[in-house]
């Protein structure tokens, strides 16, 4: 009897032992299979800073509007058109900003978890996301040649939305709910011109910082 019992715990020992050795089998094949398919160093805190680059740039933006409509500065004796590329000025300061942290904290990150930053997987995703990119601010530029200045907030909305939705298949699934909350901030702006720049500062700058937080929570800690 007590033979039986022996064997029986035995049985049972090594019936749980396999088990959690085929679980862990598992997880270690799907991790493999998720490094191989989607990049996953992207970093939450420099989605953050680059909402905080997007709220300081936007707050920028409005300063000098204000102060060109009011007459209230030297900015109200410039041209048009010169005022006009000061404030592109700005958006591209923020714009290379937010590349720059992102590019460190990807490579930070990725060292950290000893990967590689360019592979094929991540070249895939940035050819998934420049494309909508570029053709938005192509679109943004034959906007403003028309003088259709309203739209352009919208549309840069709209399409760094499509952008995103378009690189989530390489990487964490997360981002394509960001790039949906922009296309959806993006049409609203549409019913709201000249308010963009506060639906711009919404979506490039709060949602920013939620989701960098929520990856940050999620991925980084």
């Amino acid at each position: 009897m007590n033979y039986f019992f022996y064997t029986y715990f035995v049985f049972q020992s090594t019936l749980t032992m396999t088990e959690k050795d085929y679980l862990q089998d598992l997880t270690e094949i799907k991790s493999i299979m998720n490094k191989s398919t989607r990049f996953i160093s992207l970093s939450g805190m420099s989605g953050i800073l680059a909402g905080v680059y997007a709220l300081i740039g936007a707050w920028v933006g409005n300063m000098l509007i204000n102060s060109y409509q009011n007459g209230d500065s030297n900015f109200a004796y410039l041209p048009i058109n010169f005022f006009e590329y000061i404030l592109v000025g700005v958006a591209a300061l923020v714009l290379i900003l937010s590349i720059c942290t992102a590019y460190l904290f990807t490579l930070k990150k990725a060292k950290k978890n000893n990967e590689k930053v360019w592979t094929s997987v991540s070249k895939r995703m940035l050819r998934s996301f420049i494309v909508p990119l570029i053709t938005g601010g192509l679109l943004c530029i034959v906007l403003y040649q028309y003088n259709l200045i309203g739209l352009i907030a919208p549309f840069t909305l709209i399409f760094y939305g499509l952008a995103c939705i378009n690189a989530s298949k390489y990487t964490m699934g997360d981002i394509y709910y960001l790039g949906i909350s922009n296309i959806i901030i993006g049409l609203i702006s549409t019913q709201f011109i000249g308010y963009g720049l506060y639906f711009w500062a919404l979506g490039f700058g709060v949602l920013h910082i939620i989701y960098g937080f929520l990856m940050y929570t999620k991925y980084d800690k």
